[in-house]
């Protein structure tokens, strides 16, 4: 089952006050941009945010691993009741965001 636009639309409302943040559809599902940085992934109409260790500390016990897809790595999965709180979330994606390294800039070919 492939993301609906609407969860994707639905959930950038929720980060409006987070920043600069963005999706961007690959494969029939989404990555979300914070910052520049890969925060998180919608998939399956599941939210994923990648695992800092300041993101565990703030989520606490409310959230569950889960794989976005088959051999990615370990994600927070965050649940409908914790996406509708948009402070909440968009203190997640910054926190996320802060902790991430800057992508490696594309080699030219």
């Amino acid at each position: 089952m492939t993301t609906k636009q609407s969860t994707i639309d639905y959930i950038l409302d929720q980060l409006a006050g987070a920043g600069d943040v963005s999706a961007r559809k690959m494969f029939g599902e989404y990555a979300l941009y914070c910052d520049s940085k890969v925060v998180a992934l919608v998939c399956d109409e599941t939210l994923y945010v990648k695992i800092t260790e300041q993101g565990k500390n703030f989520v606490g016990s409310s959230f569950k691993e889960g794989y976005a897809y088959k051999g990615a790595k370990v994600s927070m999965m965050i649940d409908d009741d914790k996406i509708e709180d948009h402070e909440w979330l968009s203190e997640l994606i910054n926190i996320t965001a802060d902790n991430l390294p800057l992508p490696k800039p594309k080699k030219k070919k």
